[in-house]
């Protein structure tokens, strides 16, 4: 083999490291949750089902984070989210499904405008810097974890504690390849 050949062998094995030891990171981080008490929790959004409810992916982490918020860990709840191709509001449909599980209505703040992490990061700086609110709680997939917590300190956020939705299923395979790319995207994009 020449040298050229060892070269291109060397940098693809080099790539391919690189590439599985960011995704132990995402994976070790995404399910270690960092828990500690924050001014607000942000729940970033995901699909809403054809009948108007919440998906079983985006119910979990509602979940979790009604579960963190019966703790005291926060007072208030971001929910954020656009309106996905099946029509609704993501967040108005996270903000339902939580009072529905006797959360107070005045403790939930409603974000429309968070169709991707960064614009949920961004939205939610703008809404807890008019609250005088400085501590926050992401809560989202493991896999997405890591992302969120670097769009949130992108945006200036200094302490960003992080909880895990525990639903687990085989497009995380897909979703975790995806956040390798993501989270380069979001570490050298201009803000």
């Amino acid at each position: 083999m020449g040298k050229m050949k060892k070269k291109i062998v060397f940098l693809i094995m080099l790539m391919m490291l690189w590439f599985i030891g960011h995704i132990a990171v995402i994976v070790i981080d995404g399910l270690n949750d960092e828990l500690g008490y924050a001014d607000a929790a942000v729940v970033l959004g995901n699909k809403v089902e054809l009948n108007g409810e919440p998906s079983v992916r985006l119910k979990d982490r509602l979940d979790k984070a009604a579960e963190l918020y019966e703790e005291g860990y926060y007072k208030h709840i971001i929910v954020s989210g656009g309106i996905g191709k099946e029509g609704f509001d993501e967040a108005e449909v996270m903000k339902d499904y939580l009072v529905g599980m006797g959360i107070p209505g005045d403790s939930i703040i409603v974000d429309s405008k968070g169709n991707n992490t960064f614009m949920t990061a961004k939205n939610s700086k703008e809404i807890m810097t008019k609250s005088d609110f400085s501590s926050v709680m992401v809560i989202s997939q493991f896999y997405h974890i890591t992302r969120c917590k670097l769009a949130f300190r992108r945006v200036g956020f200094e302490k960003v504690y992080a909880g895990y939705s525990s639903f687990f299923e085989i497009k995380d395979i897909y979703s975790l390849i995806r956040e390798f790319f993501g989270y380069y995207k979001y570490l050298f994009m201009k803000i």
